[in-house]
């Protein structure tokens, strides 16, 4: 596996992933290694977008709609 270093990180943010960390019970590399992960799935996006939409709205519950019935297709237009 390969290792990486981040500079200049602010002090704050480091404080931040601590908390966080150990809200997960993780340690702070453990933390940013999910972080990161999850950034790179979520950067990649949907493959099938009807069911990113459906997977959002499923709570909400379905919708009956009524079809209208078929009609005949017009005859197109003759250029004589």
């Amino acid at each position: 596996m390969a290792s990486i270093t981040i500079r200049n990180l602010d002090d704050e943010v480091k404080v931040k992933i601590r908390i966080r960390a150990a809200r997960h019970g993780l340690s702070m590399e453990e933390e940013v290694r999910r972080i990161l992960r999850d950034a790179i799935d979520h950067e990649i996006g949907p493959v099938d977008l009807s069911a990113v939409i459906r997977e959002r709205f499923t709570h909400l519950g379905g919708v009956e709609l009524e079809l209208p019935a078929r009609e005949a297709i017009a005859e197109p237009p003759r250029f004589e």
